[in-house]
């Protein structure tokens, strides 16, 4: 067992962190001395370890408490996950790295910007947090979506592709990704995700909108049903509208 103290020393966490974690609930000690004082075991360590990788991946500490309090929590598959995102992240890193020696050495042409895409990144992000099962929204999606046969199901989601195809047509008639007409559409892609689905909020359809256009299945599936551009402008759409709510 290791004193809090002892803790701080080995992992670089602040004192102050580790007893936050524990005032949370995020991070709890297995025991505790005669005196009161945090005593962590190897679990606790583990947890700890998870704990800080999700940390270097931007998530919060909601969400990791979440994730790691779930009843489903399989850690060995987090792990898998976590190494994902972690490699995407050094991809993206190297790009940076890449791009800027080429700025340096040779004078990199202003329109090369694609070192700064983060889409793959932030749709496996997205995947991996939906697959964990732990936010509200997802829990809601399964009471809904329990009691549907595959066929219903199979219908909704074609219903629910059919709302991007208006964006399709702005898209090919140059209207704005701003205009009423598609903030419009954006709000009824929200009110029937939040009636079939689950509660999406406008921070979540935020993330969704973000997700259309990252140029992974959403994209694919969508501008496969409304035409070539589409997602990339419902994610514009969505953006505008959440904004603007």
């Amino acid at each position: 067992m290791r004193t809090v103290h002892e803790v701080s020393e080995l992992t670089g966490v602040s004192i102050r962190t580790l007893q936050y974690y524990d005032k949370v609930g995020l991070l709890c000690p297995a025991a505790r001395s005669d005196a009161g004082y945090r005593l962590y075991d190897e679990g606790d360590l583990a947890r700890l370890q998870q704990i800080l990788l999700f940390r270097e991946l931007e998530f919060s500490l909601k969400d990791i408490r979440d994730i790691t309090q779930s009843p489903g929590f399989d850690r060995t598959r987090a792990l898998q996950q976590q190494l994902k995102l972690l490699e995407l992240k050094r991809d993206h890193i190297d790009g940076l790295i890449e791009l800027a020696r080429e700025m340096l050495s040779m004078g990199k042409k202003a329109s090369a910007f694609g070192a700064f895409d983060t889409s793959k990144l932030d749709e496996y992000a997205a995947q991996a947090k939906a697959s964990w099962g732990t936010t509200p929204e997802w829990k809601e999606y399964e009471r809904k979506s329990a009691g549907r046969s595959k066929e219903d199901s199979a219908t909704m989601g074609e219903e629910l592709m059919q709302l991007f195809v208006p964006f399709g047509r702005m898209a090919a008639d140059g209207v704005s990704p701003q205009s009423e007409e598609a903030v419009a559409q954006a709000r009824l892609i929200q009110q029937f995700i939040s009636e079939h689905f689950y509660a999406c909020s406008d921070e979540v359809f935020a993330q969704l909108g973000k997700a259309y256009g990252a140029g992974g299945d959403f994209t694919y599936n969508i501008n496969s049903v409304a035409g070539q551009g589409a997602a990339e402008f419902a994610a514009q759409a969505v953006e505008a509208f959440v904004q603007g709510a």
